[in-house]
């Protein structure tokens, strides 16, 4: 397309990608206790070969606590090996490379996190479901001394860049958001006390990345239900981040235990989710009372592009955003609106070489992915992995139904 930014150049701090383009970081379930496998690295191989400008490994947990999925990286020194083979791979396709890191909180359970899980504040999580301890003033200065310490891993694994999770109701959000964070301490009450872990992890990722790797933080414009963050929280934890020293910004919304279609869009499968569950109360419970606990968000293209407009008019460092794009317009519309990079998840399921694709119909703006949003992949990754339905031949035909059904 002529004068398109897409495939030109451009940088997030210290690193240059080949273009616009990065593979977001959802969740993939690709891992076996908690370290990486040869399916994670075919798949992001893949992406990268398909010519993404960056592709992100998601959800790697800064501590054991922090797990949330026996199918979760857990950033640790004895896979960093494993890691760099990954990392390899991904140079050599041409694509930089980078690691989301965090920490669940109370999206967790004592099987997986080995203690009972932690939060900005005690109470019951009932989408674990589970008790929850309030963390002591000394576990939240080690855990953010282990975001720094994560990144120095990551570093050493050959990523080129690391992506702060603070938003989506994970750990640094339950601090953030009123709504989970009951503190009396110096830790919560007013935003500049709900932002102090998350500046204490930054300015150790900071410190941790030196001048020669990329930062970037995703965060929550709103949460997206009445009591959670909205536009103007979410402005002030955003030019907060700026001022921190982050490179980029990864603009989201959503909070997974109240909200989790918020950040996702549409309607979730619920027989397709409870059939691959392995929990057998757990599975009765979620078939009884899913809809009420995972209630539809209508699905439309660039869904968070109104709110993410508000944040470019205040914000001067790079913005990346992310949510709805299913094909080439939307890309364009959202880099001719001055972000500097689009991300894409479910687009890359089915067609890791979507990028690539683009560039052959580069005279079609309208081409797009295939992606129809039945949130399968979604459905299905917690528990297995990540798979579009249109990759799963022997789906059982009560699911094929249901997903059909989806719109």
């Amino acid at each position: 397309m002529k004068n398109s930014l897409l495939f030109t150049p451009a940088s997030i701090g210290p690193l240059t990608l080949r273009n616009r383009t990065i593979r977001s970081a959802a969740f993939e379930s690709m891992c076996e206790n908690n370290a990486p496998t040869q399916q994670l690295e075919d798949y992001h191989r893949s992406v990268a070969a398909g010519g993404i400008g960056m592709t992100t490994l998601a959800y790697a947990s800064v501590t054991r606590n922090g797990l949330s999925f026996e199918r979760q990286l857990w950033l640790r020194r004895e896979i960093v090996p494993a890691l760099r083979k990954i990392t390899d791979a991904i140079h050599r396709e041409g694509a930089a490379a980078s690691i989301q890191i965090g920490h669940c909180g109370n999206m967790s359970k004592r099987s997986v996190a080995g203690e009972m899980p932690v939060s900005a504040s005690g109470g019951i999580n009932i989408y674990s479901p589970t008790l929850v301890r309030a963390l002591r003033e000394s576990e939240i200065r080690d855990i953010a001394r282990a975001f720094g310490e994560a990144t120095s891993l990551a570093r050493e694994a050959g990523f080129d860049a690391v992506e702060m999770h603070a938003g989506h109701g994970y750990l640094l959000s339950q601090f953030l958001s009123p709504y989970t964070n009951h503190r009396r301490d110096s830790y919560g009450g007013s935003l500049a006390n709900r932002m102090r872990f998350m500046n204490m992890a930054l300015s150790e990722v900071m410190t941790a990345a030196g001048g020669d790797m990329a930062v970037l933080v995703k965060t929550n414009m709103r949460d997206g239900f009445k009591g959670g963050i909205e536009i103007d929280e979410g402005l002030e934890i955003a030019k907060e981040l700026e001022r921190g020293g982050a490179h980029a910004l990864v603009l989201s919304g959503g909070f997974v235990s109240r909200a989790p279609m918020y950040v996702m869009r549409g309607e979730m499968p619920i027989k397709t989710l409870t059939h691959y569950m392995n929990c057998w109360w757990l599975k009765a419970g979620v078939r009884m009372f899913g809809r009420m606990m995972i209630p539809s968000v209508p699905f439309k293209e660039c869904y968070f592009l109104d709110d993410a407009l508000k944040f470019r008019r205040e914000l001067k460092l790079p913005l990346v955003y992310v949510g709805g794009i299913v094909n080439r317009g939307n890309i364009e519309t959202v880099l001719g609106n001055g972000f500097e990079f689009v991300q894409m998840g479910r687009s890359l399921i089915t067609q890791p070489d979507f990028v690539n694709r683009m560039r052959e119909h580069d005279d079609d703006p309208c081409y797009g992915s295939g992606c129809e949003h039945k949130n399968y992949c979604i459905a299905r990754m917690y528990t297995i992995d990540m798979k579009c339905y249109k990759d799963v031949p022997d789906m059982p035909a009560k699911l094929k139904r249901e997903i059909d059904g989806v719109h």
